[in-house]
């Protein structure tokens, strides 16, 4: 319970050191741009790449939480087997979902492994990451919550 809370504080550090390099590129070159007329030509990458990562994360740590969208009208009204046949239902889509996203993103890293960004001259294989990061994530989010409700330690699940 130590490491899931630790690895939950980690991201969400992650989260700030993101949006604090946001902040700071976006508004330092905004800043530059009216008052000296100048600015920094990294910005626009910058802010980019933080954004894509921010919003993986951001999307991993809802997941984990249970906190997507959904929609339980029907499934709320639902008890004992039929309940448990839509939430196995809905965890196996879910589990094509990634099983898709994930393999789409690992070709967009092995092609951005050889491709820059123009300015900045990072691979583009590193935001293509973040995208199979947050896939391979929620993927073992998703086996620990089903195993979670098949040994009867959670009713339900977030999925």
């Amino acid at each position: 319970m130590k490491a899931i809370r630790f690895l939950k504080h980690l991201a969400e550090g992650f989260l700030a050191l993101c949006l604090a390099g946001m902040v700071v590129a976006v508004f330092g070159n905004v800043v530059l741009r009216y008052v000296w007329g100048t600015g920094w030509v990294v910005s626009e990458e910058l802010s980019r790449l933080l954004f894509v990562w921010l919003v993986a994360i951001a999307a991993t740590l809802t997941f984990a939480e249970g906190k997507h969208l959904g929609f339980d009208l029907v499934t709320a009204r639902l008890s004992g087997v039929p309940a448990a046949v839509l939430r196995w239902l809905t965890r196996g889509l879910i589990g094509l979902s990634l099983y898709y996203l994930i393999t789409g993103a690992w070709a967009q890293v092995v092609v951005g492994m050889g491709s820059h960004s123009p300015v900045m001259g990072y691979p583009l294989a590193l935001a293509a990451g973040a995208i199979f990061v947050m896939g391979v994530c929620m993927a073992a989010l998703l086996v620990l919550q089903a195993l979670a409700e098949l040994f009867g330690r959670q009713e339900g699940g977030a999925a």
